[in-house]
């Protein structure tokens, strides 16, 4: 992170006509440093960012957790002293009170109390991302966010609208982010996506054959959608939508207003990088109780590659499947099958110059004997 002035002084050199290049060598920064603050607004302040700082009882909250959830259970009531014993034993070397501290700042036993789970991994590490779009209106931007149902890691990226080319290169940066690409996508009725429920049948949508084509095809990542007016089946995504709004897009608006500037594209996507990386992923989750980066890397060993650039569906490939598809005459019997191929008209083009020549010689031939 730079100081206020070392940012104030990429600017100054960039007013002055220095490329990226000559002012990271000058500063001793990196060129994706400097392009990194060039994108900001004149006069912005950098905040520092610092990771949670992490305490000695944060191992033991599943555990913790554990203890109190199956007390609830079997409807018995379990002391604090009762539980500093219990982690004691799997090596916990803080003082009770500390431990009463961070159990009461999660709020443990009010959860408890209110019926609610406090452990809850409904799926498989690397089974499944929820992905939603966040728009933001007034600024005329939308925010695309994906979160791994595990682990509870998420990503988000800034837009400036929301087609199915933009929807595939936000994916591709969240598989980046990520590590790899998860078993399966959960979706609602993004029109990119899904085009008609049951068309097919129940349960067998028609899909946007673009997107289709990426995400099963090129990624091997399965599509599923949620059911109507029930938006609450990618829950993870949803809570999550709702902490970004409010500690991340609304505060750095107000940030940015203070000093008399307002959100772009450019510097919202490059403060959100930094808050999910030192904020909203290496915080204390509130239902798995764990960092989403330390899950994620229990998740990372069973993600699918990371595909390569998606150069989209290709027209040949497109058109063998569907003359396959539509051939319904078959050949008589005893009738030899002849397979002419298809090619691309580019293909013909080395004859071209060969049947340009022909024809002048042959024009020529012919035109001089008209002429004798």
């Amino acid at each position: 992170m730079l100081k206020r002035g070392e940012v104030k002084m990429i600017h100054k050199m960039l007013e002055e006509g220095l490329s990226k290049s000559a002012i990271a060598r000058k500063l001793g920064i990196s060129r994706d440093t400097v392009a990194k603050y060039a994108k900001l607004p004149k006069g912005y302040i950098p905040v520092i960012k610092r990771a949670p700082v992490a305490t000695t009882v944060d191992p033991y909250l599943p555990k913790i957790a554990e203890l109190l959830q199956k007390a609830k259970e079997l409807e018995v009531h379990i002391p604090n002293t009762s539980i500093y014993e219990e982690i004691q034993k799997l090596g916990y070397k803080g003082s009770l009170r500390w431990m009463k501290d961070i159990i009461q700042r999660h709020e443990l036993r009010q959860k408890v109390k209110d019926e609610e789970p406090l452990i809850r991994f409904e799926t498989k590490p690397a089974q499944q991302m929820q992905v939603d779009w966040v728009e933001f209106r007034k600024e005329g931007l939308s925010a695309f966010v994906a979160t791994m149902g595990y682990s509870r890691t998420s990503y988000v990226e800034y837009v400036d609208n929301e087609r199915v080319e933009t929807l595939i290169q936000c994916h591709i940066n969240a598989f980046n982010y990520f590590g790899g690409v998860p078993q399966e996508a959960l979706y609602d009725n993004m029109k990119t996506v899904i085009i008609k429920r049951n068309a097919y049948g129940r349960g067998r949508h028609k899909f946007n054959e673009q997107f289709r084509d990426f995400a099963e095809k090129h990624c091997g990542m399965k599509l599923r959608v949620c059911k109507p007016y029930r938006a609450q089946t990618k829950g993870k995504v949803e809570r999550f939508n709702h902490y970004f709004r409010y500690s991340f897009h609304n505060m750095f608006k107000t940030r940015l207003a203070l000093m008399g500037y307002k959100m772009t594209l450019q510097n919202a996507n490059a403060e959100v990088i930094d808050w999910l990386d030192y904020t909203a992923n290496a915080r204390i989750h509130q239902t798995t109780l764990q960092k989403p980066f330390e899950l994620l890397a229990q998740e990372q060993l069973q993600l699918l590659p990371v595909p390569k650039p998606y150069l989209g569906i290709h027209p040949l490939k497109a058109s063998h499947k569907s003359i396959a598809e539509s051939a319904k005459v078959q050949p008589k019997r005893g009738q030899a099958r002849v397979h002419i191929p298809q090619r691309d008209l580019q293909s013909y083009d080395e004859f071209i110059p060969a049947a340009i020549a022909y024809l002048l010689t042959y024009s020529m031939i012919t035109g001089g004997v008209a002429w004798q």
